[in-house]
């Protein structure tokens, strides 16, 4: 897949089949449209081009939002895309400027101009332009203007899709791992990372990394414990030659995966008062402090408790081991 950021270089797409949208998760909804895409590009030899938006179009266009939570960070959604076999993905700058165009504009001056599709594949309730005034019915009403082929994404489709990205935010917030994963097709996953904490884990003989996010917006799940997989990341970007025009570029990692547990809460026993996430990843000694660790986060295993003394803390925590294991 190649990946392009820069709308102003653009190579000439062969019969270019797009789609346009978030994608945020990329989960099993997301897929049906997916595939759809590489079905109509199959059948008149084309492209598969897929048009998503960076930063978040909320954050430009919406001051009363409070934040965002976000199911991937752009590069996470750019390597779950690549693994599902499509051509291209161009990341659109989004600013405030690109969203106070017209609707008219933005079918003329960007779709046909940058893409010259030849298949559109979206949803009814599509909207795009200055005040989303563009819609559905505009793009059908411009296709034989600009003689390209308009395919509608099925409304029960999009339910299922707005319905599934819902439900996943709210299950890993309520640390019901196991729904958010089945939903997504995929076991979710994060990066941070590791930074210096107070070395209580060592003490109890159970050294953890301790992760700062590295994404602001990407969401964390619930306070509780779990088993999870972690992996230390070794990652190089390799350059293709057109950085400086299309800004295509692949990433190359090396990883191992290694079975931990992972806690994320205030550490009640302790009377923390931050809220921190700590991975303890089983026969592991290496110093990986600056380091970015990988966490798939298998399974919710149980809630915060705050327990008398460090003595009933370490017993639980080698319970936790012994449940973390039966299920990695």
């Amino acid at each position: 897949m190649q990946v392009h950021y820069n709308i102003e270089h653009l190579p000439c797409f062969r019969n270019a089949v797009i789609t346009i949208g978030t994608f945020d998760g990329v989960h099993m909804g997301h897929r049906q449209i997916i595939e759809k895409l590489k079905q109509e590009a199959k059948a008149i030899n084309g492209e598969t081009i897929i048009i998503t938006f960076h930063p978040h179009p909320r954050k430009i266009v919406s001051s009363a939002l409070p934040g965002i939570h976000l199911i991937n960070t752009l590069d996470e959604k750019i390597e779950l895309l690549e693994k599902l076999g499509i051509d291209h993905l161009v990341v659109v700058p989004f600013t405030e400027n690109f969203a106070s165009q017209s609707a008219e504009d933005y079918i003329g001056d960007f779709l046909v101009a940058k893409f010259r599709p030849h298949t559109i594949i979206i949803g009814y309730d599509h909207r795009f332009g200055k005040e989303r005034k563009g819609n559905y019915l505009l793009l059908e009403e411009k296709a034989p203007v600009f003689n390209y082929v308009l395919k509608e994404i099925p409304k029960h489709v999009l339910d299922e899709i707005s319905i599934s990205s819902t439900k996943i935010r709210e299950a890993l917030l309520d640390g019901k791992i196991e729904i958010g994963n089945k939903l997504l097709g995929y076991e979710f996953f994060f990066e941070g990372e590791v930074v210096d904490g107070d070395k209580l884990g060592r003490k109890l003989g159970y050294p953890t990394a301790n992760l700062k996010s590295a994404a602001e917006e990407k969401i964390v799940p619930g306070n509780g414990i779990y088993a999870v997989y972690a992996e230390v990341k070794e990652q190089k970007t390799v350059d293709s030659g057109q950085q400086s025009t299309s800004g295509y570029s692949s990433r190359v990692t090396q990883h191992l995966l290694r079975k931990g547990m992972m806690s994320i809460g205030f550490r009640p026993t302790v009377n923390g008062t931050k809220r921190v996430i700590e991975v303890n990843i089983f026969d592991f000694d290496q110093d990986i402090y600056g380091k970015t660790l990988r966490v798939y986060v298998k399974k919710y295993l149980r809630p915060e408790i705050k327990f008398d003394g460090l003595e009933a803390l370490v017993k639980q925590i080698d319970q936790d081991k012994i449940d973390s294991l039966r299920v990695l």
